[in-house]
């Protein structure tokens, strides 16, 4: 996530204490040093293996900002619709974008987007997996950089 307001580098690591920071401009603070936050904006935050729990309080603390959250899995479901048996742990995550329309957080936007990652070789995957939720994918199959 990238912080840049003052809220934000006040309440977020607040909430998640353990989440590693590091000022984007090189050189400056970060949590490694043990800097704090709000004297180096914008940073950008990580932090691993949250409780689900943790998701809805993160948000509301962001506010408006640009974020993302992204949710790991073991593997896909079977999806027979689409002639795919179950996936494999690579390519079995998706991110949410709040206030964002790329995984980059620098289009900003006033909704959130959904991204589905798959490997290449089952990219059917992704339309039936927004079907199983009454939605529909809206944007092209795009490649992960090497």
């Amino acid at each position: 996530m990238r912080i840049s307001s003052a809220h934000c580098l006040s309440a977020v690591p607040a909430l998640l204490p353990d989440a590693e920071w590091w000022a984007e401009e090189a050189g400056s603070g970060s949590s490694a040093r043990g800097d704090e936050a709000s004297a180096f904006p914008p940073v950008r935050l990580r932090r691993w293996a949250g409780a689900p729990e943790t998701v809805k309080p993160f948000l509301s603390a962001v506010g408006d900002s640009p974020a993302t959250v992204r949710w790991d899995f073991n593997a896909w479901p079977e999806a027979p619709e689409a002639a795919l048996g179950v996936g494999g742990t690579r390519g079995a995550f998706v991110t949410l974008c709040v206030h964002a329309r790329d995984l980059d957080l620098e289009d900003p936007a006033t909704c959130h987007t959904v991204f589905v990652h798959v490997k290449q070789v089952e990219a059917e995957r992704a339309p039936w997996l927004a079907a199983q939720v009454g939605l529909r994918v809206i944007g092209d199959l795009v490649m992960a950089p090497y």
